[in-house]
């Protein structure tokens, strides 16, 4: 069950699947990276933004950084929480902390950087108005 943004961010549910894991049974490494994608996206769904819509509007984001941690690993069948915060808002980009849970152990830890780009050109490009509204009280400055 996805659990709304709060004051501890976004968090959406992610089980292990097989494919999932690597040759020694772990969760391999890139997958941690399609969770957060996957967090990010329901992040947005989750305030009414398709990223279909906003496509069609001229907007994509695309990742500039991550740096992440892998701490712990995950294995076949769990049931992680990848948790999602805010932590920096420009005008055509953000900054997300994106940790990755199993109960409450962090698993893995990512700072992304991403920007807001013209889906024509691929140029920076200011957030849309209404989501820049909206994104403003969401922002987690700790």
């Amino acid at each position: 069950m996805v659990k709304p943004q709060n004051k501890d961010g976004f968090i959406w549910p992610v089980r292990i699947y097989y494919e999932d894991t690597d040759a020694g049974g772990v969760v391999y490494y890139a997958n941690y990276l399609r969770f957060m994608e996957r967090a990010r996206t329901e992040w947005l769904r989750s305030m009414g933004f398709e990223q279909d819509d906003l496509r069609r509007q001229g907007y994509l984001f695309a990742v500039k950084r991550v740096q992440i941690d892998y701490l712990f690993p995950a294995r076949f069948n769990q049931l992680l929480d990848i948790h999602s915060n805010l932590t920096r808002l420009g005008r055509a980009s953000l900054t997300f902390l994106q940790e990755v849970f199993r109960g409450d152990r962090r698993l893995a830890s990512a700072t992304v950087d991403l920007v807001c780009v013209d889906a024509d050109r691929f140029r920076p490009t200011a957030f849309p108005p209404v989501l820049a509204r909206q994104l403003k009280p969401l922002l987690n400055k700790e």
